[in-house]
């Protein structure tokens, strides 16, 4: 693949990433120590096209790639991983909707959330099943012209600001993973109750809480894609997702390193630059080469994407990886700097913070590496040396 990165993505790179300093960075201390929702970040950034970069012009997107859509999240995430948290988020939705909504579901959902006007959640951890999707407990049955959904959810981004949901649920349990449906459950709906939100160690600004389903009643016509393609949708959008994932993360590894390399070329102690001692060099000469590496990934992997190659390996190496370093870089930057590091006089500790949840949500390291196995395993089953 091609990783010479053209002149119209560096056009939009340049606007998000002015975007990013003029009106995120500002704002991103503020946000982190009141923990409270930006709406009207959203909005700006749904003026200037961020949130429907990857939609056709006739779904009202500039159908820019995503190579051209993660380099602008990464871009966020140098001045708040927060809010490249939900512009991921709402990029997974409305990838979601172009791919299995229905006509009507589209011209519901994509104007309101491509706008930012409007907010969705993607309803799928449960207190008992978190990586293993098969054993899901929220169920959905029948009654008519209708669907019935019992069970609860938790830890679910943006529920407490949402305005649908898109739910995962077991309509076969039989079936296991082939008998998971989605729907769309919309905010207000007799049934549903979204719970408090949760207070959370990182990426604060990001309301996250648990979702409960007590006899919520929904029309037919808000299945979301087909009856058991559940986890056919659920996958096909954490590929996506992890995509925006790993570009957060390298954004907080980006601006980590940049803080460090800068403190350790101007910060003296015995005489000279604490850069010049081994113990810090080559801290950052691993994080410069890493963050080198996982961009690589990251970009090889959108751009599988964007070419119709399949990529769930690409996406989980760039994810894992990414995520893995930036709590590393973070980490490392934090020791650079010293006591200055462990003080809230500086990002750092926010980057720290922020960066753990990369390696949680959207599939634990561990799950990825997972996926790479096995991916490895089948590429070179047939594999002989001549």
């Amino acid at each position: 693949m091609n990783f010479q990165v053209d002149e119209t993505n560096q056009e939009i790179r340049d606007m998000v990433r002015h975007f990013a300093v003029e009106v995120i960075a500002p704002r991103a201390k503020e946000i982190d120590e009141k923990d409270e929702f930006f709406p009207d970040i959203v909005e700006k950034a749904g003026e200037l096209g961020i949130l429907s970069m990857e939609l056709s012009e006739e779904e009202g997107g500039i159908d820019c790639g995503t190579l051209a859509s993660v380099m602008c999240n990464e871009e966020i995430s140098r001045a708040s991983a927060a809010v490249s948290n939900v512009i991921g988020a709402i990029h997974l939705h409305l990838g979601l909707l172009h791919r299995f909504g229905s006509k009507a579901q589209k011209q519901r959902w994509i104007p309101a959330l491509s706008s930012g006007k409007q907010i969705g959640g993607f309803a799928i951890t449960e207190p008992d099943s978190g990586s293993d999707a098969a054993s899901i407990k929220t169920s959905a049955v029948r009654s008519g012209d209708n669907w019935v959904i019992n069970g609860s959810k938790c830890f679910i981004t943006l529920a407490p600001v949402s305005d649908m949901l898109i739910v995962l649920t077991s309509t076969d349990p039989t079936k296991g993973v082939h008998g998971l449906t989605c729907f769309i459950v919309e905010k207000g709906t007799p049934g549903l109750k979204v719970g408090p939100k949760e207070s959370m160690m990182g990426q604060h600004g990001v309301p996250v809480s648990s979702v409960y389903f007590d006899d919520c009643t929904i029309s037919k016509e808000n299945m979301f894609g087909e009856e058991g393609q559940g986890f056919k949708i659920m996958m096909s959008g954490l590929d996506g997702t992890r995509l925006d994932v790993a570009a957060c993360a390298l954004g907080l590894s980006q601006a980590a390193f940049e803080l460090a390399s800068n403190y350790a070329a101007n910060r003296k102690q015995f005489g000279q630059p604490i850069g010049n001692f081994q113990g810090v060099g080559f801290m950052l000469a691993e994080m410069a080469t890493e963050i080198e590496a996982g961009r690589l990934l990251l970009y090889r992997a959108a751009q599988y994407r964007d070419a119709g190659i399949p990529y769930t390996k690409e996406a989980s190496m760039a994810k894992y990886f990414c995520s893995d370093n930036a709590m590393m870089h973070t980490t490392n930057a934090v020791q650079i700097f010293g006591g200055y590091g462990y003080s809230k006089e500086y990002p750092l500790e926010r980057f720290m913070r922020d960066a753990k949840i990369c390696q949680i949500y959207d599939g634990t390291s561990q799950i990825h590496r997972l996926i790479i196995m096995r991916s490895v395993l089948k590429e070179y089953k047939e594999f002989t040396c001549n």
